[in-house]
């Protein structure tokens, strides 16, 4: 369970940094965005290093499904727009997807 923690707040970390990088180069905001979105990325990195996963790649995998959660709440709650019903049910299946990712390796090695 503290695998899901640590992949939702990898995600609000990379989310945040690639945001910053989205306000400089596609809202005209200031280039000084870049050095919290670089910080926030670096962070992002370190978090997702927590996870224990014997493979950096299943790790990786299994956070895409949690990502998809929290890019469709930064959605709602920073961009103020309000996720469809249909994202939250691409979201749940991605989830599931993650999960079976993430839990096989302790059913398969009995």
């Amino acid at each position: 369970m503290l695998n899901y923690l640590w992949f939702f707040l990898a995600a609000l970390f990379e989310i945040a940094g690639c945001y910053a990088f989205w306000l400089w180069l596609r809202m005209g905001k200031s280039a000084w965005w870049v050095a919290p979105g670089l910080l926030s990325l670096t962070l992002f990195a370190l978090l997702l290093t927590r996870v224990e996963a014997a493979y950096a790649g299943r790790a990786y995998a299994a956070y895409g499904g949690i990502y998809i959660v929290a890019s469709l709440l930064w959605l709602g709650l920073v961009e103020r727009t309000r996720p469809l019903a249909s994202d939250w049910l691409g979201a749940a299946l991605c989830v599931v997807g993650a999960s079976i990712i993430l839990l096989g390796p302790r059913f398969s090695q009995s």
